[in-house]
């Protein structure tokens, strides 16, 4: 255990030895004054009263690891300094002093602190400078609204974007301002739903037309621009934005927070926190650390200082049982039904790989199978791709290549869809309709139409239903309904999946060749799409 021995008992040494005597380990002080000794004494504190620069009031027979000199009197702390570095020469020696100067000071302390120039630095950080004016301006921002605000995700919502808006929501109530966490789509991946289920997390999702209408603000947290990637009208007027991803447009907002230096806008998000001193919930600090690392791939990738130092903020206040059980969550039956058939349908071209898993429902399987992939031996690129409704949807990812994934897929896929990333995790979200137009004719088909075979055929007849017609089913005749219509969809479907699947890997495959190398002044102007595929 540390041993500390705090020499004077001035402002700061008071409210120092009121912490540390909570700490484990023995705590010591020499201080003048008998009767703040016997307060000490009374506290927990070995205490003795008596000349803190005098060697012989400090502890006999004992190992002290850490020094604190703390007195007001500048030149007491001076002299105390030299003597408890001559008396304890491995301990660590911090010491205080109001507009610290002197050299014999500096030269036996191990680490001298100006509190002033703390404090000044302190409120100048507060009313000064780009971090003071966001606050300002968010804070101004927040109190003009006359209503409540919807803090919106980007769709099928990321842990990173889950954690923003929980976060968003509790800066606007702590400045009076009534908030809540929206989203579109689905909360799919496994991960995900373990995050929203093991922190009980309440998030809306806004399913309804017209329901964006009962707030009198919009925030955005984790993307930029409304109508892309959300299913919010784009002429939507935006109050707040705060986002890591550089834009690929302009972003029109009353407040604007983009910084791309950031590895999260979890991080922003816990920035904020500290600065306007909010002390998060159990709940918030959990989403916040698991989405700064899942951004950062637990602080691998593209993490900034910055990010750390919101870890760092968050780590207090986590329920860690509860991040170990969301970072271990079960796997579903579809998913590892996608993953499956990735290994199985892979085509691979030195250390690349690419694969079409053809109809899916749950688009987030993509991103885990690629994930899964790239642990294949010799494979450092991995490309997987299937299709839900009309969109072609596509994760990539990419471990120990200078190939930029992100710029590759802008590349190949820019003319036909979406796409873009970062150097090392990169998605997109492709018109099936322009590459199906290669078959001759336009197809839009979902993937419940390609199993069941329930494709809708207008003008022939061949179903009538209840007006009678064709169908003579059970009075035997022309049975040529639903056996039919299910070998006519399951071949149209698989020639479907079959050129999605050409297109895409020649086109992968080719533009690879020529992969840039990781520029981040391409990203810059690049669609950028987080680890689900998500802009």
């Amino acid at each position: 255990m540390t041993s500390r021995l705090v020499l004077g008992c001035g402002s700061i040494g008071r409210i120092v030895l009121a912490e540390v005597r909570t700490w484990s380990g023995p705590v010591y002080a020499v201080v003048e004054d008998e009767s703040r000794a016997d307060e000490l004494r009374k506290a927990g504190v070995d205490a003795r009263a008596g000349d803190p620069t005098d060697p012989a009031n400090y502890p006999e027979d004992v190992d002290v690891d850490v020094v604190l000199v703390a007195g007001d009197d500048g030149e007491a702390n001076r002299r105390a300094t030299e003597a408890a570095s001559g008396r304890y020469p491995a301990a660590f020696v911090v010491a205080v002093g109001d507009g610290v100067s002197g050299e014999s000071k500096a030269e036996a302390a191990d680490r001298v602190v100006d509190p002033t120039g703390v404090m000044t630095d302190y409120l100048l950080e507060l009313s000064v400078g780009t971090d003071s004016e966001r606050l300002v301006g968010l804070l101004e921002t927040l109190r003009e609204l006359r209503g409540p605000l919807a803090v919106v995700t980007h769709d099928n919502p990321d842990p990173d974007a889950i954690a923003a808006a929980l976060a968003l929501v509790v800066v606007a109530e702590a400045a009076g301002v009534d908030a809540e966490p929206c989203y579109f789509g689905d909360i799919s991946h496994q991960e995900n739903r373990a995050l929203v289920n093991l922190l009980d997390i309440d998030l809306r999702n806004l399913e309804e037309p017209g329901q964006i209408e009962e707030y009198d603000g919009v925030a955005l947290v984790d993307h930029s621009r409304p109508g892309v990637n959300d299913s919010l009208d784009p002429e939507t007027s935006i109050d707040v934005v705060v986002d890591h991803h550089p834009p690929r447009g302009p972003v029109n907002a009353s407040f604007v927070d983009l910084r791309s230096d950031a590895g999260s806008t979890s991080t922003l998000l816990a920035d904020y926190l500290d600065r306007f001193e909010i002390e998060p919930d159990e709940t918030v600090a959990t989403a916040l650390l698991y989405g700064i690392r899942i951004d950062t791939r637990d602080f691998t990738r593209e993490v900034s200082q910055s990010d750390f130092e919101a870890a760092a903020f968050l780590l207090p206040y986590v329920d860690r049982d509860v991040l170990d059980r969301v970072e271990s969550p079960s796997m579903s039956a579809e998913v590892i039904e996608t993953v499956s058939r990735a290994i199985r349908n892979r085509t691979v071209r030195g250390d690349a790989l690419t694969t079409c898993v053809g109809y899916i429902r749950n688009r987030d399987a993509l991103a885990q199978a690629a994930d899964r992939l790239l642990d294949m031996e010799g494979i450092r690129i991995t490309l997987v791709y299937g299709i839900r409704d009309d969109t072609v949807y596509v994760s990539g990812r990419a471990r120990g290549t200078e190939v930029d994934l992100g710029e590759t897929l802008r590349s190949a896929f820019g003319s036909i869809g979406s796409a873009g990333g970062h150097a090392d995790m990169a998605g997109g979200q492709l018109s099936l309709g322009i590459i199906t137009e290669r078959l001759g004719e336009e197809t839009t088909l979902s993937e419940p139409a390609v199993r069941e075979g329930q494709i809708e055929r207008e003008a022939e007849g061949d179903v009538e239903g209840e007006e009678g017609g064709d169908v003579e089913g059970e009075e035997g005749g022309d049975v040529e309904g639903e056996e039919g219509g299910e070998r006519e969809a399951e071949a149209e479907g698989d020639a479907v999946v079959d050129l999605v699947d050409s297109v895409l890997r020649e086109q992968f495959f080719e533009t690879l060749e020529a992969a840039p190398s990781r520029l981040a002044a391409h990203r810059e102007e690049s669609d950028v799409f987080d680890d689900y595929g998500h802009e």
